[in-house]
C-alpha cells in the first residue's frame, strides 16, 4: 500500500498555502518600508541642478540670488540680451516662490519638485495595461486613483499605441494573426 497517494492532495494544499504566506509576507514587507516625502517641506537649498559642461552643481537657493556674470562664468557661455532678460525674470519668479526659511511658498512649485524627486519615468503597470488589455486597460488606468495616476495613464496610452503599430505592421506584411 502506497501511503503517499493518500496524502497527495493535502501535500499540494500545504505547498500552495506556504507559497501564499511567503508572497503575503513579501508584499507586507515591501509596502511597510515605503516612505512618503509629501509631508516634508522642500527646501530650496537642498535641490541641486548641474550647470555647465563641467557638471558643477548649484542649489535653487543659490540660483535665485546669483549674479548674471557669475552665472555666465559657471556655465562658460556668454548670454545674449534676450537670454539675460529671461534669466532675470525667471530668477525673480524663483526668488518670490522661496520663503525666508528656505521652503517653497507655492504648492505648484513644491508639487513640481516632488514629481522630479519621485520620477515620472517609465510606468510598467500602465504600459502593460495598455499593451495587453487595449482600451480596457486604458480605462482601468483612468479608474485607479493614486498619486501616480497621470504617469500610469500616459504609459497606458503609449502601450496601446505600440500595440496598434504592431498590429498594423503585421497586417501590412500580410501575415495571418492567430
Amino acid at each position: 500500500m502506497y501511503i503517499g497517494s493518500i496524502n497527495q492532495p493535502k501535500l499540494q494544499f500545504m505547498k500552495k498555502l506556504f507559497v501564499f504566506f511567503v508572497l503575503i509576507a513579501t508584499f507586507l514587507a515591501a509596502f511597510s518600508t515605503s516612505v512618503s516625502t509629501k509631508d516634508l517641506p522642500l527646501k530650496a537649498s537642498e535641490i541641486y541642478f548641474p550647470i555647465g559642461k563641467s557638471g558643477e552643481m548649484i542649489s535653487l537657493q543659490d540660483l535665485s540670488t546669483i549674479k548674471l556674470k557669475d552665472f555666465e562664468t559657471l556655465t562658460g557661455k556668454k548670454m545674449k540680451l534676450m537670454d539675460k532678460i529671461g534669466f532675470a525674470l525667471t530668477q525673480k519668479k524663483l526668488r518670490n516662490s522661496i520663503n525666508p526659511d528656505g521652503t517653497f511658498n507655492k504648492k505648484k512649485t513644491e508639487r513640481y519638485f516632488n514629481k522630479m524627486a519621485e520620477g515620472d519615468g517609465f510606468h510598467a503597470g500602465g504600459f502593460f495595461l495598455g499593451f495587453l488589455l487595449g482600451l480596457i486597460g486604458v480605462l482601468i488606468a483612468y479608474l485607479i486613483k493614486d498619486d501616480k495616476k497621470r504617469n500610469r495613464v500616459k504609459w497606458a496610452w503609449i502601450g496601446l499605441g505600440i500595440w496598434v503599430v504592431i498590429v498594423i505592421i503585421i497586417a501590412a506584411s500580410g501575415a495571418a494573426i492567430y
